[in-house]
């Protein structure tokens, strides 16, 4: 269990800074103000499920305590 939830917490962080990217590509080309914005909001949500992820991590596997 412990495996899956690393593997989703990595690919959701991964998201994350696809989405960062995308956001900072579309501000240096000038691009639509709306579309930067939208970017944004998904990036600040995704960030909020990476967190939850990466505490439920921690809680299921003990915070790494033997």
């Amino acid at each position: 269990m412990s495996s899956f939830m690393t593997i989703l917490t990595l690919a959701v962080m991964g998201l994350v800074a696809i989405v960062l990217i995308r956001g900072l590509f579309n501000m240096m080309k000038g691009g639509d103000a709306n579309r930067s914005n939208k970017l944004m909001q998904l990036r600040v949500l995704l960030q909020a499920i990476a967190i939850a992820l990466i505490m439920l991590t921690l809680w299921l596997t003990g915070g790494g305590r033997s």
